[in-house]
């Protein structure tokens, strides 16, 4: 089987900062030159990677804002997020969980540190992708899945490597729970050092690694830093992780949906015309309504 080789490893743009409780370095879209179609279905990577949020009585966060034509997943890997959307969920992120809406036609949303957490301040550290969904998924209901980490599906690694956990698609014939409109997996290694984990994936898909913690080498040869992104060409198909200390690495890879995006804000569309509707429906209160 041919392996799949690393294509570019990209150290962390300057961060900034999303409302006042979210500080983030946007690997895509971003200007090191990862556009929304070069890791599509992923069009959207913000890491907060971790950052010390000092005590505080008044929750930091985003205010309420709009969602159309995607899906937002959020990674909590420190910390936690209490959340809101005018589709009636609602509930908090903590440490290990994931939080999957599918804004789909649109919704309404607002995401601020948990009052608990905010009270007592600590080390934040996240990671929200946007998803994109097909044309003929755009418009579909808005749902949410939470995941805690408690139900996550998780493979422990021969010879005390570490474990995988499972958020969406399959790793070693366990599925992870999270339900996706197009083919996608993302997976959490936690690798202990010298661990390796092996995956493989279609050439075809988009497939990225994030290192949150640790240092590892992919193929034995190419050496990422903690917070830095892998790359991969859309050749080959296996790939091998090792941890050279302690590690936790994020693994996303995806069947590109290959359609026109246009996106405004937080608007992901298909066309300029679909773009103007979302903000004209937006205006006229359509997403419905959230204090």
């Amino acid at each position: 089987m041919k392996t799949k080789q690393i294509e570019r490893v990209l150290t962390p743009p300057p961060p900034h900062m999303v409302g006042d409780g979210f500080r983030v370095h946007n690997y895509i879209p971003s200007g090191l030159g990862v556009g929304f179609e070069r890791m599509d279905p992923f069009i959207l990577m913000d890491y907060n990677s971790k950052f010390y949020f000092s005590p505080t009585d008044q929750p930091r966060g985003v205010g309420v804002h709009p969602h159309r034509g995607f899906e937002t997943v959020t990674i909590a890997y420190k910390g936690s997020v209490a959340h809101h959307d005018s589709a009636g969920n609602s509930g908090v992120i903590k440490e290990g969980d994931v939080q999957w809406m599918t804004a789909a036609s649109g919704v309404l949303h607002k995401e601020y540190h948990e009052e608990n957490f905010s009270k007592a301040g600590g080390d934040f550290q996240m990671v929200q992708l946007w998803v994109n969904l097909p044309a003929k998924d755009k418009m579909s209901s808005p749902k949410y899945q939470g995941i805690s980490n408690a139900e996550m599906k998780k493979v422990k690694l021969p010879a005390n490597a570490g474990v995988v956990e499972v958020i969406a698609g399959e790793f070693n014939g366990e599925k992870g729970s999270a339900s996706t409109f197009t083919p996608l997996h993302l997976l959490n290694a936690k690798l202990n050092k010298g661990g390796k984990a092996t995956f493989n994936f279609p050439e075809n898909y988009n497939t990225a690694v994030l290192v949150i913690e640790g240092n590892i080498k992919v193929n034995n040869s190419d050496a990422i830093k903690t917070d830095g992104l892998g790359l991969f060409k859309n050749e080959g198909e296996e790939f091998t992780i090792e941890a050279s200390d302690d590690a936790v690495v994020l693994i996303l890879s995806g069947e590109p949906i290959n359609e026109h995006i246009a996106a405004q804000g937080p608007f992901v569309m298909n066309t300029r015309a679909e773009l103007m509707q979302a903000m004209s429906d937006f205006n006229m209160g359509k997403f419905g309504y959230l204090e």
